[in-house]
């Protein structure tokens, strides 16, 4: 299973959603992987990686307010990593 990801604050279970800031991505094996900084420190001060489909990809940085093509790297978002 994969981890979940969103370009704009949640409005279902809220508390369930940690907030980062995007410091990398690319494409791997075919998924997108997310790097993010935790805003707290839920994570023990680790950088979180994330893994989700091309297609979450694509709804994620569609939403973001970035110029199409853009790197989302510094970009706000919110996160679940699989089992949280």
């Amino acid at each position: 299973m994969h981890d979940r990801i969103h370009a704009r604050r949640p409005s279902h279970a809220v508390d369930e959603w940690a907030v980062g800031t995007v410091v990398a991505a690319e494409e791997r094996h075919g998924h997108w992987v997310v790097t993010v900084e935790p805003e707290t420190d839920v994570s023990g001060g680790e950088r979180i990686e994330l893994v989700v489909t091309v297609a979450v990809r694509d709804l994620v940085l569609g939403r973001l307010p970035i110029e199409e093509g853009a790197s989302p790297v510094g970009e706000r978002v919110w996160y679940r990593e699989h089992g949280g």
